[in-house]
């Protein structure tokens, strides 16, 4: 039996390989009630034959580690659409974000006892990419948490 091989929907997640390092802006919120600018940085990588994305990613203030997360960007083919499962410092269970590409824009969306989340990658950036983070207690009306923008080391 020959084994599977990734499609081209699990290519897309390929983009997002690499180093990736920028600025950051914190909207205020609960978690951060002043705001602020950090320094993301973000690592990467293709795994299980191509199937699965692994991210590392670090936020620093000051020379500091502030927040620090995990992800595992993967394709679901029975439901045709993306998945994230994200692991933080936060110390709450780990979030599972689902979604679709609309041409080099990644949007995934999470729901939690916090409220619901949504997730914006844009790719279309050459050797860059930004990200932006909302959040919404009722799915309608949306604040952004945190904005980023990075370029490929």
């Amino acid at each position: 039996m020959e084994m599977p091989k990734p499609t081209d929907a699990h290519k897309k997640l390929a983009r997002l390989v690499g180093t990736w390092t920028g600025e950051e802006k914190m909207h205020p919120s609960p978690w951060d009630p002043k705001g602020g600018t950090a320094m993301g940085k973000i690592t990467n990588r293709l795994a299980l034959g191509g199937f699965a994305v692994i991210q590392e990613y670090r936020q620093e203030r000051g020379g500091q580690t502030t927040f620090e997360g995990h992800g595992v960007f993967s394709y679901d083919a029975a439901r045709q659409d993306y998945l994230l499962h994200w692991f933080d410092s936060m110390g709450t269970p780990p979030n599972e974000f689902r979604g679709r590409f609309e041409g080099q824009v990644l949007t995934l969306f999470s729901e939690s006892p916090q409220g619901r989340s949504r997730a914006i990658f844009d790719l279309g950036g050459d050797g860059t990419y930004t990200f932006k983070m909302d959040m919404s207690p009722d799915g309608r009306q949306w604040q952004t948490l945190m904005e980023g923008g990075y370029r490929k080391a």
